[in-house]
This record gives structure tokens, sequence and C-alpha cells, in this order.
């Protein structure tokens, strides 16, 4: 198929995480909204439109921001309900569409080649948002044209809350006035390297041969000068079943601290456990890994009945553990592994267990999905303080955490 006949578009949820507490709390519209930890050290995960005219961006540090910004209202801001709504936008996607990517917790491409013997694709793109729009109220915008970058970028020109249409052959006369720090792989560096040469729009890059930003970039400046084109055969993948998962956890400094690992590990495999549970998943294989200061890495796996149960899983994870690790070694990395994934609920394993138990999960898991996923956590494990809480199931890269440098 000539990559002039695709029909490609991206979503993206404007500002997103503000978008969200907007819809928990109203007093905040029209406010200018900084979400990020408050502390020094903080970092702003995501800001509004308003606090953006005063320079503030995300990323930067939150001290600046409130500097530049002092009348903000500041939200320390919660991944689980950001990934409750980005859930919602979805599962609308989900049924609308043949075939679409999820790239971030705010971010999508969709792929609707063929559709417009149908219905006309931006008809259907426009439908869609306005569904979005509806079911969600979050605010969301769209750039459709022949390929990944183009509309990507469309995107960025269309917002905050539209949508914008390329039309296939119409790719380079749209890039061409925009500046090069909109290509989505040009960053701050890339930026300052292009400028330093006196290139700032993409018109100059269009206008470049392709061999020149080879030689000075390498293989990066052959894509920078073929999305400035307007050029990408890139696919949009969709996102298959996962059949399996994990979490390693490399030390700062390599140790034998017998509590501070064995509190990791039980983190580890506690918030595994419960991905599964809040998945709908089972597993039948448990594995854990050790990887010493010399480099040596071990393994071992055991097979269990399938189970999502925190006290059926976790004595398995500490007996590997206790299997595979020798006293007076320093330890550099521990993992776990849960594979030969299934769903079903975790009743098939809790038959045998009284009310109590299958109480208390539920229980902790309704704490888990309302305060996050360390809200209820066993003791032994609370010295690990940045267990990833994300969802591995949902295809999405971990939402960005509003007190955590990125």
């Amino acid at each position: 198929m000539n990559s002039q006949d695709r029909h490609i578009v991206h979503m993206d949820l404007d500002t997103f995480f503000v978008s969200c507490e907007r819809l928990l709390d109203n007093r905040l519209t029209g406010k200018p909204v900084l979400i990020g930890g408050s502390s020094d050290r903080g970092v702003v995960a995501s800001c509004s439109y308003e606090a953006r005219a005063f320079g503030v961006h995300s990323a930067m540090p939150m001290r600046l921001a409130r500097q530049l910004c002092p009348e903000a209202v500041i939200v320390r801001g919660n991944s689980g309900i950001y990934s409750k709504f980005s859930n919602m936008v979805t599962d609308v996607i989900k049924e609308s569409v043949p075939l679409y990517e999820k790239t971030s917790v705010d971010e999508f491409y969709i792929d609707l080649t063929g559709m417009d013997k149908f219905f006309g694709c931006h008809q259907l793109a426009s439908a869609l948002r306005t569904r979005i729009i509806k079911e969600t109220g979050l605010p969301i915008s769209f750039g459709l044209s022949s390929n990944k970058t183009v509309s990507k970028i469309a995107t960025g020109e269309a917002k905050p809350n539209n949508e914008m249409q390329i039309l296939s052959g119409t790719e380079k006369p749209f890039l061409s006035p925009l500046s090069v720090r909109k290509i989505p792989m040009v960053g701050e560096v890339t930026y300052r390297s292009l400028c330093d040469l006196g290139i700032k729009q993409i018109k100059t890059v269009q206008e470049m041969p392709i061999e020149m930003m080879a030689r000075v970039f390498g293989k990066n400046g052959e894509t920078i000068w073929k999305k400035a084109n307007g050029i990408d055969n890139s696919p949009v993948v969709q996102y298959t079943e996962r059949k399996s998962i994990s979490t390693e956890r490399t030390f700062d400094k390599d140790t034998t601290d017998i509590r501070k690992l064995e509190g990791i590990i039980t983190a580890m495999a506690e918030n595994l456990v419960y991905q599964l549970r809040r998945a709908n998943k089972l597993t039948a294989c448990v594995t854990f890994k050790i990887r010493y200061s010399d480099f040596q890495t071990y393994t071992q796996q055991k097979h269990i009945p399938y189970s999502a149960a925190d006290h059926k899983i976790l004595p398995v994870v500490m007996e590997l553990y206790k299997n595979l690790y020798q006293r007076r070694m320093l330890v550099r990395l521990v993992g776990v592994r849960f594979s030969h994934l299934v769903a079903g609920g975790q009743q098939i394993d809790l038959f045998d267990d009284n009310e109590k138990i299958i109480n208390l999960y539920q229980a902790m898991d309704k704490m888990r999905e309302r305060y996050g996923d360390r809200a209820v956590i066993k003791a032994s494990g609370m010295g690990a303080k940045s267990i990833s809480r994300w969802n591995p199931f949902t295809g999405e890269p971990p939402p960005l955490l509003a007190n955590r440098r990125q």
C-alpha cells in the first residue's frame, strides 16, 4: 500500500492530569494549576494552560514554578485516579476502532486506513473525539494525516481541545514554517545543536540534503530529515496480551543487609500479586532472580497451582530467595517474575480459604485502588520507597509520578 493512502490519527488528552483534577473539583477550572510534589525537590508533572502563560512547563522544579506563578494552585496528584480516567478513554477507543496503540496514559495512535470507504476518516475521528468528551468529560485533541509523525505534530498545533487534518500531499508545506523543536524526536540537546547550525525552522531541514544531516547527526540526522519531510512509515502497533509480569531492583550500592533485601523482595512481590488481582489474572509459575556484585546471575522457578493470593505466592518467592542467596556475597540486583498467566478471578485458589481472607484481600485492594498501590503494605516491605505504581496489563507506560524526577 502506498504510504500516502494511510489514515493515522494521533489523539492526545489536553493537560490530562489537570483535566482529571478539574473534573473532581470544578473550583480549579480557569485557575493556574500545578500538579506535582510540593516539596523543594518536587517537580511539575503537569500544568494548566493558565500556568503555562507564566512560563511554567512540565518537568520544571516546583520551586521555580512557584516563583514564576505565585498564585498557582498546587495539587499533589494521584496516579490511581489518572489511570482510571485513562482506562475510560481507552475503553471508548477500543469499542470504536479496529486498530489502536496506546503510547502513554494520555496519548493514542489510531489506524483508520481503509475506513474512508465507509464513513470518511475525518468524520469518524471527529465523532470519536465527541464521544470521548461526552462520556468522560475530558478535553481531547487530534491530528489526522498519512503518518504518525505528521499527525502528532498536527495534534500539537490543534490544541487546546480541537482537531486538525493534514491532507495527503500537503505534509511538507504544513511542517515547513514550524520550529524544528516540534519534530517528536528533537529534544533539548538536539534542538540546541540545530540552533548552533542556524537551523530553527523545519523548512531549513527540508532544503538540506539528507547526507549533510547524516554527516552531522549520524543515523539520527537521517530520521530527523525524514520526519521534517513528512516521511514516516512506522506502523500503529496493537497492544497484545501479556504472558508474564516482572519487576527488578538494582541497588545503588551492593548490599548484604538481609533486612533491606527481604523488605524489598516482599514489597516487589506484594505489588506484583496486587497487579495480578487488579487485572483478574492468575499465575502458575514464580521465578526469583539474584545478581551478585561480580555479575554472576542466578534464577530459580517453581510451578504452583494457579493463584493471585499473597499468602500463597509470597512464601514461594521467599523460599526461592533463600535457596539462591549465598550469605556474605554482595547483592547487586533482585527480581521477581510471574509467568504462565491466565485470565480468571482469584476465587480459583481461594475455595479452601475462609471468608475472612477473601474479605481481607478485597478490602486491601479497594484501598489500593483508591489511595495508590502502596496504601496497604506489609510492615516488612515498608523500607522499599519507590516500588513502581503502574498497571502492567494496560499496555501503557507507568504514569509519571507527581513527586518524582524523571
